[in-house]
């Protein structure tokens, strides 16, 4: 997932754990990496791991929107363990 902060002056690492509470019941979070955008701006590429029956991102996409200073949440890639 690509989790994009409202803007530069976002603290990261508040917004990891902001990020790992939001979380649904039965999903988790297994490690963060950081991709410099543009212009200072920052995003937050979160491993997100869903149990087949949870259905799909969708939950998790909705909570991650809903946490403070998130400017917007896309799905890059999906697959199966």
């Amino acid at each position: 997932m690509k989790v994009m902060p409202e803007s530069p002056e976002v603290d990261l690492d508040e917004l990891q754990e902001e990020l790992e509470g939001a979380l649904p019941e039965g999903a988790q979070i297994n490690g963060f990496e950081r991709d410099d955008v543009a212009f200072g701006l920052v995003a937050l590429l979160p491993t997100v791991i869903v149990p087949d029956d949870a259905g799909g991102t969708e939950a998790v996409e909705e909570a991650f929107g809903e946490v403070d200073d998130v400017e917007s949440v896309s799905v890059e890639d999906v697959g199966r363990i």
